[in-house]
């Protein structure tokens, strides 16, 4: 992986963020972060979890460089996290949120997926919450990208919505000057706390996006619709040089077309969107097709 990374680096990438899955479950991790920064191009290491093995990690994780974690966290109840995982492991991710900043590290960020009828009404206490963690919310649209989330566009809690929620608690509520191509788009409260909204499915940033995703077993993939990749780990076993593979992954980012996310949107707009965007039996043949297989 390391040395894949560093194809990526001589063409211009300087920052990665381990995923999944659930990226803790590597064996070793503290280990690939010291190898991927052993590459001076790479600027900054990310790590999105679960959180459910991070309080025994964190300390590790810092120790080995790694710069910045994020933890998804849909909901603060205990009930509905279990409705939403299938496991009693709430306590275990609020321990390894609380780890995070006893182990050192600063700028945590904590993703919730808004879906309306099931955490609309945390979108309050979870600012708060993060605000006692240190931590900025980032709220992200329901998004479709696979048939196993059952997703739907009635569930989708859209940016304005959620803006006329947190106004009807906080008052003005002003936006931030962009960051570059970074998906979120933040805000300010009176108070001064920060949070951020990804809009995904309804303001899509397709021409904007900047990301790529390479999975576990070396599918590489340009958009998180995306229905087919580029296979980089075939082509490292068949013996493909530095050059080749440089020029593969070059070959492969110039040529991208991809817009699933507008593309999506626009059939929507054309009355034309119907059922899920992957049906369960394509899934359980090819299982790269859902977000969480590459890293969304």
């Amino acid at each position: 992986m390391a040395g894949l990374t560093g194809y990526f680096t001589d063409l211009g990438v300087d920052r990665v963020r381990l995923t999944g899955g659930e990226p803790l479950l590597r064996r070793n991790l503290p280990r690939l972060i010291r190898l991927l920064l052993q590459n001076r191009r790479v600027t900054d290491i990310a790590l999105t979890t679960n959180g459910i093995l991070l309080a025994d990690q964190a300390e590790s994780l810092y120790e080995a460089g790694l710069h910045r974690v994020t933890v998804s966290l849909d909901t603060l109840r205990p009930e509905r996290f279990r409705q939403l995982t299938r496991h009693d492991e709430c306590a275990r991710v609020m321990e390894g949120i609380e780890s995070v900043a006893r182990a050192g590290f600063t700028g945590l960020k904590l993703d919730t997926v808004a879906i309306r009828g099931f955490n609309d009404d945390e979108l309050v206490a979870l600012i708060e919450f993060g605000k006692q963690v240190q931590a900025e919310v980032r709220f992200i649209e329901y998004m479709d990208v696979g048939g196993a989330n059952e997703w739907s566009q009635q569930k989708v809690l859209s940016r304005a919505t959620m803006l006329t929620m947190l106004s009807a608690h906080y008052g003005t509520i002003e936006p931030m000057p962009e960051r570059g191509a970074a998906p979120a788009q933040r805000f300010l409260l009176p108070d001064g706390t920060t949070f951020g909204i990804i809009p995904s499915t309804t303001t899509p940033f397709c021409e904007a996006c900047d990301r790529s995703r390479v999975t576990a077993d070396g599918m590489w993939y340009r958009c998180l619709y995306a229905t087919t990749g580029t296979d980089l780990r075939k082509s490292l076993r068949a013996g493909a040089s530095a050059d080749e593979m440089r020029a593969l992954i070059r070959a492969g980012w110039e040529g991208r077309r991809d817009r699933g996310a507008e593309e999506r949107k626009a059939l929507e707009r054309d009355g034309l969107r119907v059922g899920r965007l992957i049906d369960i039996e394509t899934l359980r043949e090819n299982p790269h097709l859902e977000m969480h297989a590459r890293g969304g």
